[in-house]
């Protein structure tokens, strides 16, 4: 009867028994203070302990319409939030954690952080220790690790970031730790789509000239500071790409310029560089040559590449192309006197005719 007025009617309750001595009435003494009295007792005493009840069930309704609004609070958050213990242990999620970690609350409170909260460090590849532990110890607010990625319960790799403080009481002494995250996975996609926007042709997805031109730079450096350091340029231009464009349409000069871009690239090291500077035209940085030959036997490798005929939506296209070679050398402290050089050589080179490839010389005037 007294449970169906308590959970009902949400009415405090006041036992009055006989039986003080009995075991199960001891047990619910210490677990419910102020709500047995054991008979006889006097009208005063009665007076006092209805007092205690009502004051006892006011604050209980008070911690739980406050524990009630901090719970919709934490659970109407777009992050997620996991709160820990001092010994970083779990004692509370909101459904965004749940839903990132694939734990639920009920299972997951009084587990470490780290067996819910699993994280890896990306650069090492090895475990993030336990973040609560680590903020409650240094007593200050730590950003999650750069690069960090969370294992769910279900393998699910999560790309996280955002932060985890200690949590003070009233008299400023830590009592836990939050831990506020999110998934940042998309964000962190659309900054490699960006940069590589910003660095990288969007047809033949090659290098653009920015990029080109900082690596170059990068040479040039290594050149003043290493004597027996040497590179070339190479600038290549189709030769009749405008005659390809205009009778088999844009779409085949596209993709023509991308198996072209292909192609380049399996004439090269692994540690040279094409990149598409725009249009037909292409340059070449050749990193690490004793001399000239060098440069030459990949000017000779691209031709004889460029000469097997191409399929493209069933036409059969061969395209060549004009290549200017200009050599590292002290004069030469900017990429674009390279580029310039390079450049006029292969003007030079495709005034000798389709396929052919020429050195700079300063001694030859344009």
């Amino acid at each position: 009867m007294a449970d169906i007025i308590q959970n009902n009617f949400d009415v405090p309750m006041l036992y009055f028994t006989d039986y003080s001595q009995d075991t199960t009435l001891h047990k619910q003494q210490l677990a419910e203070p102020f709500s047995y009295i054991p008979k006889p007792i006097a009208e005063r005493d009665l007076d006092i302990a209805v007092e205690m009840a009502l004051y006892k069930d006011e604050i209980e309704k008070k911690l739980e319409e406050k524990h009630h609004q901090l719970t919709i609070i934490i659970n109407s958050m777009g992050c997620a939030v996991v709160v820990t213990d001092t010994n970083g242990c779990v004692k509370l999620m909101n459904p965004v954690a749940e839903k990132l970690t694939g734990w639920k609350q009920k299972e997951a409170i009084g587990k470490d952080l780290t067996e819910v909260f699993n994280l890896i460090d990306n650069e090492i590849k090895e475990p993030i220790e336990n973040l609560a532990k680590q903020a409650i110890k240094a007593n200050a607010v730590l950003n999650l690790p750069e690069n960090c990625t969370l294992i769910a319960k279900d393998g699910r790799e999560i790309l996280i970031g955002d932060s985890v403080a200690p949590i003070r009481d009233d008299d400023g002494e830590i009592i836990g730790a939050v831990l506020v995250f999110q998934d940042i996975s998309k964000r962190k996609h659309r900054e490699a789509q960006l940069l590589r926007n910003a660095f990288y042709d969007g047809l033949t997805a090659l290098p653009n000239r920015i990029l080109f031109t900082d690596r170059l730079r990068q040479a040039i450096e290594r050149s003043k500071r290493r004597s027996d350091y040497h590179f070339a340029v190479l600038f290549l231009d189709l030769d009749g790409f405008k005659a390809i464009n205009d009778r088999f349409g844009h779409g085949i000069g596209d993709n023509l310029l991308m198996a072209i871009a292909r192609r380049l690239e399996l004439c090269l090291r692994s540690g040279d560089t094409v990149a598409r500077f725009g249009g037909d035209e292409f340059a070449i940085l050749l990193e690490e040559i004793k001399d000239v030959s060098g440069a030459i036997n990949i000017a000779k490798r691209i031709h004889e590449s460029l000469a097997l005929p191409l399929n493209l939506s069933g036409h059969e296209i061969i395209s060549t192309g004009s290549i200017g070679i200009a050599l590292s050398g002290s004069k030469h402290n900017e990429p674009e006197s390279l580029l310039r050089d390079a450049d006029i050589a292969m003007y030079r080179a495709k005034q000798q005719g389709k396929a052919c490839y020429g050195i700079f010389d300063e001694a030859i005037t344009y």
